[in-house]
């Protein structure tokens, strides 16, 4: 791997935004949006675990109706795509061995050689005391998630706009969310930004970097 240039990133990290007004009519070319959605997959998460389900929705129709329960805030019907990022309401015994045997699959060995580390995690967020927050332990996992899309986005040219502005039960409801025991934790509208979006044009405000970083 090449790395970029320090200042590439930090040039892209300066022109995203939390984009308020989307260009409708401009769509994520299919190449670019694959490349998207791999970065939720190589998302890390805690143990490796991924307590996550990503949905991506287009379809216009269902979308309009989300708006009403996202403060009427227009981004996720107006966007390109827009990523509901859910999490698992609990964790499973189930979901610990099926990623067992993901880990004895890709690289190589036996589930039964993983049973110290399937142990550990069984007795950490199943078992343990993150067991009952499983649903508030994955939602920090989400947020991994969301911040690696939206670095990645950014360095693509995809504009974004992170939402915790919603209704979650609403949101849980129309997409139909309990039947698979998960629960939205936040949302992610990306494409363009429209020409009218005066947020487009305004210095970003920031704490100096002495005010927020320290050295020891």
């Amino acid at each position: 791997m090449t790395p970029i240039p320090p200042s590439q990133l930090i040039e892209a990290l300066n022109w995203r935004y939390a984009t308020k007004v989307f260009n409708r009519g401009k769509i994520i070319p299919a190449e670019t949006w694959a490349a998207l959605e791999q970065t939720l997959v190589l998302t890390p998460s805690s143990y490796g675990l991924q307590p996550w389900k990503f949905i991506v929705i287009q379809d216009k129709v269902l979308r309009e109706k989300l708006v009403p329960f996202s403060w009427k805030q227009r981004q996720v019907a107006d966007c390109s795509h827009l990523v509901v990022m859910t999490v698992k309401k609990e964790m499973t015994e189930a979901h610990v061995d099926t990623f067992i045997n993901r880990i004895a699959e890709v690289r190589g060995g036996t589930a039964d050689a993983l049973m110290g580390y399937r142990n550990m995690m069984m007795g950490d967020v199943v078992k343990g005391p993150r067991g009952q927050q499983a649903a508030q332990w994955a939602k920090h996992q989400a947020y991994i998630a969301l911040g690696s899309l939206m670095t990645a986005a950014a360095l693509l040219g995809i504009d974004s706009c992170p939402m915790e502005g919603f209704v979650p039960e609403e949101y849980d409801r129309i997409l139909d969310l309990a039947k698979d025991g998960l629960t939205t934790a936040v949302l992610l509208p990306l494409g363009y930004r429209s020409e009218i979006d005066p947020y487009a044009s305004l210095p970003k405000v920031r704490f100096e970097a002495q005010q927020v970083i320290e050295h020891r």
